[in-house]
């Protein structure tokens, strides 16, 4: 195993979910072989090529590929090809809960324990030499390339291309989007409940959270957690703007778009706009509500 790992997430004020960039070395290994048990991790191929090795199967991966790897499911890893690779892996941060027995020197982890302590468990994955290689195999429904994304085309021009759906991402979401020279993408817009993320790609533009600009550029890095009330948006500049979007998926979520006084209750399906009065209840001037 060997790569140059950048906490992204961490860097950019993620809350509830974080990302890094994982430069894998030629012809090495990204991580010890593992599934996780309460987190949804995607992972998009920004350059190289390599092997995504899934339980023994192995399926060829390149730039532009999303892939998915959902709680208690597959033992994954990946591998670098000649060239190496670099791979964007977003994943939420979610308390396992795994409760430590100091004196005896274990961890509950229902509905087994594990031993605390002892060789770190990447030095254990080196000891039991690298995963078997097989042949490589045709790409499960859970690895597609950037190409295969559902399309969605805004009023301005902007083209969203949704992943998340095409790769069968439960808990979470990205997408493409591509934004023409001079136009926006969606509307200002802040949420309740949902948490995103934004990697720029490509191009370059400007980033409005209330009542600040930013410039982006590639590599540019956007976080905006759930709850803050300030409303964001993106605008491309001359060269056009492009980037992935990635969130948690939060059923119960509630967006306001602040330019049209819109508000998007996901949980009931209902879109409503709302209608500002200088009173809740009861007659003007009764006291009632204020």
């Amino acid at each position: 195993m060997a790569a140059d790992w950048y906490d992204l997430g961490s860097a950019a004020g993620t809350v509830a979910v974080g990302l890094q960039r994982i430069r894998v070395d030629a012809g090495k290994w990204s991580t010890p072989a593992h599934a996780e048990g309460a987190e949804e991790e995607i992972f998009f191929v920004l350059g190289g090529s390599g092997l995504s090795w899934q339980d023994g199967e192995v399926f060829e991966i390149a730039e532009g590929d999303f892939l998915a790897h959902l709680p208690e499911d597959r033992a994954h890893t990946l591998r670098a090809g000649p060239e190496g690779l670099d791979v964007l892996a977003y994943g939420e941060r979610k308390a396992h809960g795994n409760a430590v027995l100091p004196r005896a020197g274990v961890a509950w982890m229902w509905p087994g324990w594990v031993e605390v302590g002892g060789p770190h468990p990447w030095e254990r994955e080196a000891a039991a030499g690298e995963p078997e290689v097989r042949e490589v195999s045709e790409r499960p429904r859970h690895i597609a390339n950037l190409k295969e994304g559902i399309r969605f085309e805004l009023p301005t021009g902007a083209v969203d291309l949704n992943l998340g759906d095409v790769i069968g991402s439960v808990d979470t979401g990205i997408s493409h989007m591509a934004i023409p020279p001079g136009a926006e993408g969606y509307s200002p817009h802040c949420h309740a409940a949902e948490e995103e993320l934004f990697v720029v790609l490509g191009g370059s533009g400007t980033v409005t959270l209330g009542e600040e600009t930013s410039e982006v550029r590639r590599g540019s890095v956007v976080s905006r957690p759930a709850g803050t009330a300030v409303p964001h948006s993106f605008v491309a500049g001359d060269e056009g703007l492009e980037y992935l979007a990635y969130s948690n998926r939060e059923p119960n979520d509630i967006t306001y778009f602040a330019r049209s006084d819109k508000v998007n209750f996901r949980g009931i399906g209902l879109i409503t706009r709302l209608e500002r009065v200088d009173y809740w209840y009861g007659e003007p001037g009764s006291g009632a509500g204020g």
